[in-house]
């Protein structure tokens, strides 16, 4: 089950100082208690917090290393040295390569830029080196966003007779190169150790420059966002002032990528900006990226500009693809372990850190996917909030050829005959390092609701963004029951959702409107939104999750009974049925392991029968997706459970009609029947006459476009269940249908009820 935690709680004296503050600083009590839980405890750092910027900037001369470079880059400019720039093939690589090139043409040198393409690796390579150097003959070789970690490479360029600087920000190597390095993680005077590569080329720009470089944040701000770095501290003031620039005047080189007449907000950089760039680098045209962020010609800026947004687009379809194919692979692998580990030879190594992320979101744990060379593999590992996945590859690294990165994300190379044992190794890790709460789904939460907020709160919210890593919107939980809800149009899955006085929009939210409606106590969590179109500010609510506990299932009835015809109308399914003794299921129940094994119960009464320990218990669909081993109440027919390697009945529903266990082997409790609920429906004419007679009656006021919204949403004098049962039957006999989501009631047709495959099942039970 999903967790909700309150991400900070307060003694009494802690109130006591929000109020203090709140009055201070002439903010609600509510904005003041969310960032006194983020650390911002003091007046002087709220007022810094929400009004972030330049003002803000930290001296860069702080930074180890920082002196040292700017001399030798000025011995560079006055003794007319060669300069080479050597980036990344990302988007926090593109930026910093264009913010050091134009700061040192600012200061009087033309540099070379060189990115490599993703086929060469991340970081410095031999081959990258030579190319260089047999065409530019650089005296001054300067990395950004790499580095750190490539002390033999280092020594080969000296070699060759250049300088070296290295401006970095990843974790810093047990061996660092032997040349000038500038990386905030270096223990100095330098307060912040978070910039991620072109906030670092900025603060080098900042050094050589002044202020003048400020006008360059808007590229630092782009990095930032793209890297995934904490938008607190100095980056906070970075993106703030960028997004400042951008809203202000954008940059020619990225406007194309932007919504017109929108502002743009750091969501805006993250889904607009940052994945065009990068998705030339995952295309293996990374200078493309370059070339566009560089150019100063309006022709030359549009067409790059397109030919990254085809490039984008390609790469959705591709990763798409990957994401299935990965899918599939866990499907027959099983997802049993806390460490997903899949591997592939036609996988492209551009696109697998883009599925692992999303595979560690979707399944709550890390996941890495590697991409096979010859006898070795490369891969990229993603992680969860709270397992740090690069101190788990620290421990296995006897394991590990080589591997870099930070605690969410890192690239790893290992040889084939260790790949089995790096995610034995890891998986051991994991269990022994975290308890199983670190992988359960989980909500972090600043507020409850009984009531509507105030807008002034609502209002002061927006002084929190930008949002991001290390500063999340902040979300809010109302209590509910039932709640009325409708598409927001035709066809979409999209819900308006209506309770505890105020509308939410869900998007994707159709899956849980059994659940919406039904009586069950339940949590919703939501977020506020504000938007900018045309100049105006909209506030709206936005659904985000549905949470509730297994104490409430008595207020599902409605819809369990609803789901039980549901269920027995639908096309059964092809699975491969094994029965089993309610003792033997009890003793799966009891041993099952942490992942994979799904228990479906159909009636709420067959529980009492078994001994479920404290296993989960969720209703109509899994509350979650990272097939932990729960036991499902009542599933919908449409529910997806292929990614369970065992599927066990704990009640005998004669035939099984959940569309995706078929081609599974599923094992069946003889013992106990799962058919109660259908036995209270009623299949005298008479009651199945008096739906009728209200369709006919009232065809063109009934709300819904399918039996099961139409039963749910319209009185019909009859609880749900039995209307939705005369419903189907109706569809089954010709009477009625739902053609392009409106109800039309067939004049004149001759039937008889047992002519009804579903009638006839269910007259088989009641009597």
């Amino acid at each position: 089950m999903k967790k909700i935690i309150a991400e900070a709680e307060y003694t009494a004296e802690q109130l006591n100082k929000i109020t203090a503050l709140s009055e201070e600083c002439g903010l609600c009590q509510e904005t003041v208690s969310i960032l006194y839980g983020r650390g911002i405890d003091t007046a002087d750092k709220i007022n810094g917090f929400i009004h972030p910027g330049r003002s803000r900037f930290l001296s860069p001369f702080l930074m180890s290393g920082m002196k040292e470079a700017v001399e030798l880059i000025t011995r560079a400019r006055d003794e007319e040295w060669s300069v080479a720039i050597y980036g990344d093939y990302d988007a926090d690589g593109i930026c910093a390569s264009t913010i050091l090139c134009r700061a040192l043409s600012d200061f009087g040198i033309q540099a070379t830029v060189y990115v490599p393409e993703r086929i060469n690796g991340y970081g410095l390579n031999v081959r990258s080196i030579d190319e260089i150097f047999e065409e530019y003959f650089p005296q001054l070789f300067i990395t950004v966003d790499c580095g750190i970690s490539n002390a033999q490479e280092v020594e080969y360029i000296k070699e060759q007779g250049a300088e070296v600087i290295v401006t970095d920000h990843h974790e810093l190597p047990d061996v660092l190169p032997d040349c000038i390095c500038v990386n905030p993680k270096f223990k100095d005077d330098y307060p912040y150790d978070n910039l991620c590569g072109a906030g670092v080329a900025f603060k080098l720009g900042c050094a050589l420059n002044g202020k003048d470089a400020y006008k360059y944040v808007d590229l630092a701000a782009i990095a930032t966002v793209a890297d995934s770095v904490p938008l607190t501290g100095e980056n906070r003031d970075i993106v703030a002032e960028g997004l400042k620039l951008i809203n202000a005047s954008p940059r020619k080189n990225y406007a194309e990528f932007l919504k017109k007449d929108e502002r743009t907000t750091s969501q805006s950089v993250a889904f607009q900006i940052a994945p065009k760039i990068n998705a030339a680098g995952r295309m293996g045209n990374a200078r493309a990226a370059l070339s566009l962020f560089l150019s100063d010609d309006d022709g030359e800026i549009y067409d790059y500009s397109v030919r990254l947004t085809s490039y984008n687009i390609e790469r959705q379809k591709y990763c798409d693809e990957l994401y299935l194919s990965a899918k599939q692979m866990l499907k027959e692998k099983g997802a049993n372990g806390r460490i997903i580990l899949l591997c592939a030879e036609k996988w492209n190594a551009g696109f697998v850190g883009i599925v692992a992320a999303r595979l560690a979101e979707e399944y709550c744990r890390p996941a890495m996917l590697f991409v096979k060379h010859g006898d070795s593999y490369k891969g990229s590992a993603r992680s969860i909030d709270g397992v740090n996945i690069f101190e788990a590859l620290k421990a296995c690294d006897s394991l590990i050829d080589e591997f870099g990165g930070h605690s969410q994300a890192a690239g790893v190379n290992v040889s084939g005959e260790n790949l089995t044992a790096l995610e034995e190794a890891l998986n051991k890790y994991l269990h022994e390092n975290y308890a199983a709460d670190a992988f359960t789904p989980t909500h972090y939460i600043n507020g409850s609701c009984a009531s509507p907020m105030s807008q002034k709160f609502i209002n002061e919210l927006n002084l929190l963004e930008p949002f991001g890593v290390g500063n999340r919107k902040p979300l809010f939980v109302a209590e509910a029951e039932s709640c009325k809800i409708k598409r927001l149009k035709d066809g979409t899955p999209h819900l308006s959702v209506k309770c505890c006085g105020q509308e939410f929009i869900f998007f994707s939210g159709l899956k849980y409107s059994k659940l919406l409606r039904s009586a069950m106590h339940k949590r919703l969590i939501f977020e506020f939104n504000s938007s900018w179109f045309r100049g105006k500010e909209q506030t709206k609510s936005y659904l985000r999750d549905v949470i509730y506990t297994a104490d409430g299932v008595g207020g599902a009835s409605d819809g369990i009974a609803l789901n039980a015809v549901q269920l027995a109308a639908g096309q059964k399914s092809e699975c491969a049925v094994e029965y089993v003794t309610r003792e033997e299921a009890q003793r799966a129940l009891s041993e099952c392991e942490e992942y994979g094994t799904l228990f479906i119960a159909y009636q709420p009464s067959t529980l009492e029968q078994f001994d479920c320990g404290d296993r989960e218990i969720n209703v109509f669909t899994p509350s979650a997706a990272n097939l932990a081993s729960i036991i499902l109440l009542s599933p919908a027919a449409d529910c997806e459970l292929s990614g369970y390697e065992k599927v066990i009945f704990l009640d005998d529903p004669a035939d099984i009609t959940i569309a995706s266990l078929s081609g599974k082997k599923v094992y069946v409790c003889k013992d106990i029947d799962g058919r109660a609920q259908l036995g209270r429906l009623s299949t005298q004419r008479d009651d199945l006459l008096s739906v009728f007679k209200i369709l006919s009656a009232n065809a063109y006021g009934i709300s819904g476009d399918s039996s099961e919204e139409a039963a749910q949403l319209n009185d019909f004098g009859v609880p749900a269940a039995q209307a939705y049962f005369a419903l189907r039957v109706f569809e089954e006999l010709g009477l009625i249908s739902f053609f392009g989501g409106r109800l039309t009631v067939k004049r004149g047709v001759k039937t008889q009820l047992n002519n009804s495959d579903l009638y006839n099942f269910i007259a088989g039970i009641t009597q």
